[in-house]
């Protein structure tokens, strides 16, 4: 099915040049067949290879890339072709939308968070210091490829974090999803689910995620739902330096954090808790945090991009396909919530 990327994106209205970005990992399974189709249709091709990882998903690796770009004499109508996981998405999303003050843009993702969730919707940036993805914008792609396929080159590992997303979207919006993932979790980890299967599990998520962002594109109320889990995920990423999880591990500590601080809060019943939990278990969960200061997670709530003012949001879940934001969570509950965490897994 990659083949056909080349002629997929013919019919675009896309300039004969295109600067296909990619990480080493990625390039060694797929950049070949990408470039092919791609330069079959008549689009001559700069490869961009970066390392790839958190580690470099900063203005500094953006950098990089944005010299190749220059230096190749990419002009505006050129574009760029986004092949990879999340990390590869979000940088090259963001250098087309920043190169020339923007270039148009294609997303082919080949994991499973940047095939349900991250591909989507047009959000793009890197990492600060201080902070995940607080330096971005919002530039909607032309069109996102998806192949499941690449999904059987995946480690185990890199199948685990992306179904995080996966889970937290039968969470927040879709109780037959989560009933089904229910029934098929480990199938899908071992990736011993059928093509048909593996076909509806990704288009169903791809359709919510499409959802929730064509209501509100730019996050100004609903889209916010997305981020189950993040708020302390992402916390947790920023205090481990972006080196100890991955991105779908820490969400799966920062959802089961927030399972308690909706039981704390009185909104999350028992049994539909223990539902919640007993899905995030068999999924996987991450080991270590308890070695990490939990005060040292608090305090990089406090640099989450979707707080308002000084107040943190948290999306707490009320029922299986039903969550709501919640601006009264204390500090001193969400610290008992990763407290919770560390003790109990």
């Amino acid at each position: 099915m990659l083949a056909s990327v080349g002629s997929a994106c013919q019919s675009l209205d896309l300039g004969a040049r295109v600067a296909l970005v990619t990480d080493e990992r990625v390039a060694t399974h797929y950049l070949q067949p990408v470039a092919e189709s791609l330069s079959k249709a008549g689009f001559d091709v700069l490869e961009v290879v970066y390392p790839g990882g958190e580690g470099h998903k900063n203005l500094s690796g953006a950098e990089g890339i944005f010299a190749q770009l220059i230096e190749a004499g990419l002009d505006r109508s050129a574009w760029v072709l986004a092949l990879g996981g999340g990390i590869v998405g979000d940088m090259a999303g963001f250098v087309a939308a920043s190169y020339l003050r923007g270039v148009p843009y294609v997303q082919v993702p080949t994991t499973i968070v940047a095939q349900v969730d991250s591909s989507i919707g047009g959000k793009t940036g890197v990492n600060h210091a201080l902070g995940k993805n607080l330096i971005g914008a919002f530039h909607q792609p032309k069109l996102v490829f998806i192949d499941t396929d690449t999904l059987r080159s995946l480690p185990r590992g890199e199948l685990v974090a992306g179904m995080a997303e996966v889970v937290k979207h039968g969470i927040i919006r879709d109780a037959e999803l989560f009933s089904f993932l229910e029934d098929h979790i480990e199938e899908i980890t071992d990736m011993s689910v059928g093509a048909d299967a593996l076909d509806w599990l990704i288009a169903q998520n791809a359709g919510i995620k499409a959802a929730v962002v064509s209501a509100d594109e730019k996050e100004g109320g609903l889209r916010a739902i997305l981020n189950y889990g993040h708020t302390i995920g992402h916390a947790i990423e920023a205090a481990t330096n972006y080196t100890r999880y991955r991105h779908g591990e820490a969400v799966i500590l920062g959802a089961l954090a927030v399972s308690e601080i909706a039981a704390q809060h009185g909104v999350l019943p028992a049994d539909v808790r223990t539902r919640h939990d007993a899905l995030w278990k068999r999924l996987g969960v991450p080991q270590g945090l308890a070695s990490v200061q939990a005060e040292a997670i608090l305090q990089r709530t406090r640099a989450d991009k979707k707080r308002v003012g000084n107040t943190v949001r948290y999306i707490l879940a009320e029922d299986i396909g039903r969550v709501d934001i919640y601006s009264d969570v204390s500090d001193e509950m969400a610290l008992s919530a990763i407290h919770h965490v560390q003790q109990n897994y």
